[in-house]
C-alpha cells in the first residue's frame, strides 16, 4: 500500500512539475519577450482538445463542432479596470460568436491528422468610432454598430501520441503541430457614421476594428501538447497547451485613423502570435458523466517569437477559472466549459513601448466569461 502511495506521489509530482515548467515557458516567451491577450483579439482559437478525453483511433474519423460566445465590454489599461467607461456609457461592446468545425482522422493508433475551420459572426457597438464619446461631438450619445461575418482562418494539423495508447497507461501524452492558413478576410469593411455640423448623419466605408476582423492575413504554425494523468479510478488531471506562431509582420489593412496620418508604426494591423494553457482535474461520476475544474491562461503577446512585431495590436492576457462538464452517449460526446475571468491585463504594445516618456499605454475591452459548447461524434471507417 505504501509503495503504491509513493508511486502515486511521484507520478503526481512529475506531472505537475512538467505542466508548471511548460506554463513558465509560455509565460517567459509571452511576457518577457512581450505579453499576452486583449480586446477580443483571441479569435476562438486555442487548445484543440477538450478535457473530455475524446480521441481518435486508427482508421477512425472524429467530427467536432465547438460553439464559443463572449461579450467584451470592461476596459482595462494594464490590470486596472477603467470602470468609468461603463458608468458613463462610453464602453465598446463586442459580441463574438464562433462555430469551429473539425475533422480528425487516425492514420494509426498514434498518429492523427485534422482540419478545423471557424465560422464567425461579430457585432461591435461603440460611440468613439462614429460621432465620438464627448457630449460636444455626440450630444445624444448615439451608439452605432459594425459587423463582420464569414469563415475564419483554417488550421491543418497532425497529432502524435507519445505514450502507447494500447498499453492502457495511467499517463497519456500527445504532441501536435499544424499550419494556419489565411482563409479569413482580414480587411472586412462596414459603414461608419459622422455627425454633420447641422446635426445630420453621414456615412463612409472603412475597415472594421481589428478585434472583429475575420482573419489576420498571415500564414502561421502552431505547436500543442495534450496530456492526462489518472490519479484514482475516477479522478484525473489534464493539461493542454497551444501556441500559434505568426512570423509575418503586418497585413494590408489600414488601422483606424491612419488616413489622417497616424504613426507609421501602427499604420497597418499587426499579425500577432496567440497562446492558451489549460490545467485542471476531472472527476468521472460514471462512464457517461464527467465534471472538471481547472485554470485557463490565454492571450496575445505584444512581441512575436519570430519576425517583427510592428503594426496595431492590443496585447494582454486573461487568467480564468474553468468549470466543465461532459456527457458521453454512444459515439457522441457533449462538453461544456465556462471560463470565468479572475485576472485581466492589457499589457503595453510595441507602439506603447516606443513612447520615450513611458506614459503611453493603450486600453482593451475584456469579457467576464465565455461559453464553450463542444459536440463530437466518432465514426468507424474500418472493421479491423
Amino acid at each position: 500500500m505504501k509503495k503504491n502511495f509513493d508511486l502515486f506521489k511521484r507520478s503526481l509530482h512529475s506531472y505537475v512539475s512538467f505542466a508548471m515548467l511548460f506554463i513558465l515557458f509560455i509565460l517567459f516567451t509571452g511576457m518577457q519577450v512581450a505579453n499576452a491577450q486583449g480586446c477580443v483579439a483571441i479569435r476562438g482559437m486555442g487548445c484543440s482538445a477538450t478535457n473530455s478525453g475524446t480521441t481518435v483511433s486508427k482508421s477512425g474519423l472524429l467530427f467536432t463542432s465547438n460553439l464559443r460566445y463572449f461579450q467584451s465590454y470592461k476596459h482595462f489599461r494594464g490590470s486596472h479596470e477603467e470602470k468609468e467607461r461603463v458608468e458613463k456609457g462610453t464602453e465598446v461592446i463586442n459580441d463574438s460568436y464562433f462555430m469551429e468545425l473539425g475533422l480528425s482522422y487516425g492514420l494509426s493508433e498514434r498518429v492523427s491528422v485534422s482540419a478545423n475551420l471557424p465560422l464567425i459572426y461579430y457585432d461591435r457597438s461603440s460611440l468613439y468610432e462614429h460621432y465620438g464619446n464627448s457630449l460636444t461631438a455626440n450630444p445624444e450619445q448615439k451608439r452605432f454598430n459594425t459587423q463582420a461575418s464569414g469563415i475564419g482562418d483554417m488550421r491543418l494539423g497532425v497529432l502524435y501520441t507519445v505514450t502507447n495508447p494500447l498499453a492502457h497507461s495511467k499517463f497519456n501524452l500527445s504532441v501536435g503541430a499544424g499550419i494556419k492558413l489565411p482563409t479569413g478576410n482580414e480587411n472586412v469593411t462596414d459603414d461608419f457614421h459622422r455627425r454633420k455640423s447641422d446635426g445630420g448623419d453621414s456615412t463612409f466605408v472603412r475597415p472594421v476594428d481589428q478585434s472583429i476582423q475575420l482573419g489576420d492575413g498571415g500564414v502561421g504554425f502552431n505547436l500543442e501538447i495534450q496530456s492526462n494523468l489518472v490519479l484514482l479510478n475516477n479522478l484525473s488531471l489534464y493539461f493542454n497547451s497551444f501556441y500559434l506562431f505568426n512570423p509575418e509582420n503586418t497585413n494590408n489593412t489600414l488601422t483606424r485613423g491612419t488616413l489622417a496620418g497616424a504613426d507609421p508604426l501602427i499604420a497597418y494591423h499587426s499579425v500577432a502570435d496567440q497562446f492558451a494553457v489549460r490545467l485542471g482535474a476531472n472527476y468521472m461520476v460514471n462512464h457517461q458523466l464527467n465534471f472538471g475544474l481547472g485554470s485557463r491562461l490565454e492571450g496575445i503577446p505584444s512581441s512575436d517569437v519570430f519576425g517583427d512585431s510592428e503594426g496595431f495590436r492590443r496585447p494582454g492576457y486573461v487568467i480564468s477559472v474553468e468549470p466543465s462538464a461532459s456527457y458521453q452517449f454512444g459515439q457522441n460526446n457533449l462538453a461544456l466549459t465556462v471560463p470565468f475571468a479572475l485576472y485581466r491585463n492589457r499589457t503595453k504594445s510595441v507602439y506603447d513601448l516606443a513612447d520615450p516618456t513611458g506614459q503611453r499605454h493603450g486600453d482593451a475591452a475584456f469579457a467576464d466569461y465565455s461559453l464553450n459548447l463542444t459536440y463530437s461524434h466518432k465514426f468507424s471507417l474500418s472493421k479491423d
